[in-house]
């Protein structure tokens, strides 16, 4: 199962407070009432295996994505999730090394090297506990499930372009080998789902090549695997300006690509779960688990849907146990068995990627019977955040240029919602009255000066805003220079019916807002 599986996308930015139907108010997401019953700790136990063992094909696979050792992805893999089991703020949630943050901190690697690689990350850990104490989480409803659409799409294309390197200048035998290995992912799940499908591939391909003596590129000819437990260290770079200005840009993408995966999934496992979650907290604690990792050596990461959909949903985990066994399970598989990782065809992880970027894909998004009912505008936003997230392989850059061209378009969709009714005059001295109805804010007000007869008008005027609501001071701005043309013709306006928020707005801002 892959960590980048498509989802719905709800409001992700919900950040209830514990109560009533929250984990922290429910027995069953009690970590000491796992620890009194032994059928629920043998649960948990389980599932912290079962996604160890699903996390490990991945991590490697996710680190050779970004061009580092498979260590550091399997490192980043063990730090996330021990760390986020203890600060996070969705219990059961799995965070490890994610085909999306491997995107967008590839090119560091390759320009720069592994040192300012830790340096993005432990600064993308820290700019994520800011965003996060700041409550960049209520942020987040502001995101139009189309860009979300666009994002899960991209991240599929991007992640199975990143496989065709290592399926060129091979010999054939790695062809059949990818085409058995994703028969096995696609198969495997009908007998059982006890053991992940990618793992039985990887296994399956691995004693086969072994086996046969079959010589295909391996895992080992990536880079060296860990030998023993990761450890402190410092990343060698200047403490610079100059090395800021280059890890910034990539931090900043890799924490707001981070923010967006996991604050996705704790809403998912809210849904799963009927519960509720911290979703501030999630934030800053996905920035504390990165920033923990880097100084460990690791590539950073973010929540895995597909690994935390095995432990909730499949396996019935529930607590941070589960998180943290699956972090410490990992570990103890490929320090102790290093040597067998290291014999892994490529052909199986490629086999393994090539189904995340399938299953990643919302095929639903681009059938024609959905593009038909969708309003041009809604695909055009999803369009323009894959054609960006694609062309720049910057995941942040596609969701930025997805949201403004949303935005763009709503705004001049709700502008059309506005209309000035001409009444006709109500007693014999002449008094025009002018109904205005709809949402008055800067792109449906600019044209509102226009609709008004200021040389036919008799006298006095009225304004009638019943109807209408002032949300900014475009608007007032335009209803002054409404006012003024008519004064300047010897006329009276009263502008009347505002209601209290509207008459608030207007009253503090009419008249100081220059000409």
């Amino acid at each position: 199962m892959s960590n980048d599986a498509p989802l719905r996308v709800p409001d992700p930015a919900a950040d209830p407070q514990p109560a009533t139907g929250s984990p922290e108010a429910d027995e069953s997401f009690s970590v000491r009432a796992a620890l009194r019953s032994p059928r629920r700790l043998r649960t948990e136990v389980l599932a912290g295996l079962v996604v160890a063992l699903a996390l490990i094909p991945e991590a490697i696979a996710f680190s050779i994505i970004a061009g580092v050792d498979p260590r550091i992805g399997l490192f980043a893999a063990f730090t996330m999730a021990v760390t986020i089991a203890f600060v996070g703020g969705r219990p059961a949630m799995i965070s490890a090394a994610t085909g999306a943050i491997a995107l967008v901190i590839a090119p560091v690697v390759r320009d720069h090297g592994v040192d300012y690689l830790i340096a993005t990350v432990i600064l993308g850990g820290i700019i994520q506990v800011l965003l996060g104490v700041l409550g960049v989480a209520k942020l987040m409803r502001f995101i139009p499930r189309m860009v979300m659409v666009g994002f899960v799409n991209a991240l599929a294309i991007l992640i199975f372009l990143s496989q065709v390197p290592h399926l060129l200048g091979v010999t054939w035998v790695v062809y059949p080998l990818l085409a058995v290995g994703i028969a096995i992912i696609v198969l495997f799940p009908r007998l059982t789902k006890v053991v992940p499908a990618p793992l039985v591939a990887i296994v399956v391909l691995t004693l086969f090549t072994v086996l046969a003596s079959v010589a295909v590129p391996t895992v080992g000819d990536e880079g060296e695997l860990p030998e023993s437990l990761p450890s402190l260290l410092l990343p060698d770079v200047p403490l610079s300006l100059e090395t800021l200005q280059i890890i910034a840009p990539y931090a900043l993408a890799m924490a707001l690509v981070g923010l967006l995966e996991s604050l996705l999934t704790a809403k998912l496992v809210d849904d799963v779960t009927d519960t509720h979650s911290n979703k501030t907290r999630e934030a800053w604690g996905q920035g504390v688990a990165n920033i923990v990792t880097g100084f460990f050596g690791g590539m950073g990461g973010c929540a895995m849907i597909g690994q935390t959909m095995i432990n909730v949903k499949v396996s019935g985990a529930r607590t941070r146990i589960s998180t943290f066994l699956a972090g410490l399970f990992l570990l103890t598989l490929v320090v102790g068995l290093g040597d067998v990782v290291a014999v892994m065809p490529m052909a199986a992880l490629v086999a393994v990627m090539i189904m995340v970027s399938v299953g990643t894909f919302d095929w639903h998004s681009i059938r024609p019977s959905t593009l038909r009912r969708l309003p041009k505008s809604e695909v055009a936003v999803m369009v323009a955040t894959v054609v960006v997230t694609v062309a720049t392989s910057n995941l942040a850059y596609g969701v930025l240029v997805g949201v403004l061209i949303a935005m763009v378009l709503f705004a001049r969709r709700v502008a059309h919602f506005t209309s000035v009714t001409r009444l006709d005059a109500s007693d014999a001295d002449g008094e025009r009255v002018y109904a205005v109805e709809g949402e008055l804010f800067f792109a449906s007000s600019n044209d509102l000066v226009y609709q008004f007869d200021y040389a036919g008008d008799p006298g006095r005027v009225v304004i009638d805003m019943t109807n209408a609501h002032i949300w900014d001071a475009s608007t007032v701005a335009t209803l002054d220079a409404i006012t003024t043309k008519y004064q300047a013709k010897g006329k009276q306006v009263r502008i009347v019916g505002l209601n209290p928020d509207s008459a608030a707005r207007h009253d503090r801002l009419s008249g100081n807002l220059g000409s």
